[in-house]
């Protein structure tokens, strides 16, 4: 099943794209349902992802994106796909990520309705 088959709800981040705190490393942290989400920049296009790398726990919002858009944890250096969170540097490992549409009330992200979304916090 394909992200677009399931049923996502639309959860507001920010009124605007500029309210997100980008560092240096293009990466900010937004909070979701009281759940901290980090929220990439590349290419003016807008990524959600998990806060946490699935390896070792690094914080995501810790490393950076590199040029060829992906994020890279700051523990190990595992690298993910920005798109589809497929791990790239060969691990084997999956960040959660979820759409982001920037729309004239504001950025939101689309998690499916499954509950799916709140199993990476435990």
């Amino acid at each position: 099943m394909s992200m677009t088959d399931k049923k996502l709800t639309w959860h507001k981040i920010a009124d605007h794209v500029n309210e997100l705190d980008f560092g240096a490393n293009h990466i900010a942290v937004a909070e979701l349902n009281g759940k901290k989400i980090c929220i990439g920049k590349f290419n003016h296009s807008i990524f959600a992802f998990a806060f946490k790398c699935p390896h070792a726990g690094g914080i995501m919002a810790d490393g950076y994106i590199d040029a060829l858009g992906n994020v890279v944890c700051p523990l190990h250096r595992y690298k993910y796909a920005l798109q589809n969170g497929r791990n790239v540097s060969g691990e084997g490992y999956y960040l959660k990520n979820w759409p982001v549409e920037s729309r004239e009330e504001g950025v939101f992200v689309g998690i499916e309705e499954s509950g799916s979304f709140w199993n990476i916090f435990r």
